[in-house]
């Protein structure tokens, strides 16, 4: 009888570790993403982000992607059903995504990409450049010191620069007075020229062409996914654009400092991967950065006439 136990005993004991290696095996992460609106550079950084996990992790990740259609309210639906589905990790993509996404849940992870700055957008002072809790990502912030300087660079004898963004995104805010400040230290005079959404975006942008010699528009979603508003204007009217990304700049700008949004996805998987098989804390991962390029737009320095500088890409 005692040796019947046993047997069995080996036998029970050999079938849960059968059992168990099947679930490592066949086990799934629900990944859900929060997309804030639909343009290049926010595709090109979900792609990257669905490369790079995909790579990682094969077919044990699944996928709930959904755009906000740039509309502020929508990333709140659209993360709230991703936390009562109960999924593995969030990627929030764009700052009202990330908004959202933080404010939804404090225990499912939460990685933004695309944001320029956290400590704006989620209003930490005393930034030490990493959140502290369910909430880390990656930044597309290209150095705003250089940017200032560019346009400076590009037009030199320029006066009057217009700060053109959207007043309903705070990283947009953010990068708007660092670039004036750095501006005015240079002795250039800047008027901001805000708008709330599209509705009027144009009449805002020829208000900037009238009052500027050169535009200057950060990395903005709301810009972004409305070039071609932007650049019906300025095409008319000629006044030059300095962009904060290369989707901007290839619409509507000159030149650009930008970074690779694909990349910036890339890096955003790679750090949901750890998350997900538990090789990293999302609370003490740090916000990741990307290298930037100098690009210039040849259709449009061909349009004003305008030979690009030395040491900048053209954007294909």
């Amino acid at each position: 009888m005692k040796k019947s136990i046993a047997v069995l005993l080996v036998l029970l004991t050999a079938l849960c570790v059968f059992a168990g290696g099947s679930k490592e095996k066949t086990e799934t992460y629900t990944v859900g993403v929060c997309q804030f609106v639909q343009h290049v550079a926010l595709d090109a950084a979900t792609q990257g982000f669905q490369d790079a996990l995909v790579e990682e992790l094969g077919d044990k990740v699944v996928f709930d992607i959904q755009n906000a259609s740039g509309e502020v309210p929508n990333c709140s639906t659209i993360v709230n059903s991703l936390v009562s589905k109960n999924v593995d990790l969030i990627m929030a993509n764009a700052t009202p995504a990330l908004q959202a996404a933080a404010s939804a849940t404090a225990t499912i992870p939460v990685l933004g990409t695309s944001v320029t700055h956290y400590a704006p957008a989620l209003d930490i002072d005393n930034w030490t450049g990493t959140v502290g809790t369910n909430v880390s990502g990656t930044s597309d912030l290209a150095p705003l010191d250089e940017q200032a300087k560019m346009i400076l660079e590009w037009f030199p004898t320029a006066k009057k620069v217009g700060l053109l963004y959207c007043s309903a995104e705070a990283n947009s805010v953010y990068q708007i007075e660092e670039v004036e400040k750095y501006l005015a230290d240079m002795g250039v005079t800047t008027q901001m020229f805000s708008f709330t959404d599209t509705n009027d975006i144009a009449s805002v942008t020829q208000r900037a062409c009238e009052q500027s010699d050169v535009i200057y528009i950060p990395t903005d979603n709301t810009a972004a996914a409305n070039t071609e508003a932007i650049a019906n204007i300025v095409y008319v009217t000629k006044t030059p654009v300095i962009a904060g990304e290369a989707g901007i700049c290839s619409g509507c700008g000159v030149a650009t400092l930008s970074i690779s949004y694909y990349d910036l996805g890339v890096t955003t998987g790679k750090m949901a991967a750890k998350i997900l098989k538990g090789e990293a804390d999302v609370s003490t991962m740090p916000i990741e950065y990307t290298s930037v390029t100098k690009q210039y737009n040849p259709d449009m320095c061909a349009y004003l006439g305008i030979t690009p500088l030395a040491g900048y890409e053209a954007i294909n």
